[in-house]
């Protein structure tokens, strides 16, 4: 009788491929090897945060899009450029952040292999699956203000009940990993990208971005 061992991406758990010791680039470097779940599958690769340890201020996204999991890098397509230019406006300088996403892999639908890929919401078991990497680099950054950039990303922060529409623009605290946070909630520039009004959506974000850059002070 044969017994079937569990792979790590079958437990749904990224917790196995985190190391114990080390900064920001030792993260990173083991997130390329991430099989906690199975989206690194199709995936090109993990996209992992980007910016300083002392960071004051941490963006969090849903997941890589096209352009970043092509570049490995996250928010250089276009909702990255619309959200460096609403921060700009709001007083909040791009280069001063930490950015990252709730979930390291892109997902994604695609017809064909030469079609366009689409994206695809990831689901919250996925989004767990990605939360130790979120938790170590909270730890590691210890950011004075968290910006929550959409729906997945504040269910993965706060829980399943997260509802963008009744908390965006205000200052909350939280317990987030053992550690006492404020958390600024807002859309995510993608949502502003296909919005019917553009316009207005872009200035509710920075609006939003606008009681960010005051909380920080």
């Amino acid at each position: 009788m044969s017994t079937r061992t569990t792979a790590p991406e079958d437990r749904y758990t990224a917790q196995p491929f985190v190391p114990e010791r080390g900064g920001l680039s030792a993260l990173r470097e083991a997130a390329a090897g991430c099989r906690g779940c199975p989206l690194h599958r199709d995936a090109t690769q993990t996209v992992f945060g980007a910016g300083s340890a002392d960071a004051r201020v941490m963006l969090v996204g849903e997941q890589p899009g096209d352009q970043e999991d092509r570049q490995g890098r996250p928010f250089v397509g276009p909702a990255g450029r619309l959200l460096d230019k609403a921060l700009t406006e709001a007083g909040i300088d791009p280069g001063d952040a930490y950015v990252t996403n709730a979930v390291k892999h892109f997902k994604f639908t695609q017809a064909e292999p030469r079609k366009r890929r689409i994206h695809k919401a990831p689901t919250l078991r996925e989004a767990a699956a990605c939360g130790p990497w979120l938790a170590a680099e909270l730890a590691l950054v210890r950011p004075e203000l968290i910006v929550v950039l959409g729906a997945t990303a504040g269910k993965a922060l706060l829980g399943s009940s997260f509802r963008v529409g009744r908390v965006r623009g205000t200052v909350l605290e939280e317990e987030i990993h053992g550690r006492r946070e404020r958390l600024v909630p807002t859309v995510h520039p993608s949502a502003v990208l296909r919005a019917d009004d553009r316009e207005a959506a872009y200035r509710g974000l920075v609006a939003d971005l606008n009681v960010a850059a005051r909380a920080l002070g």
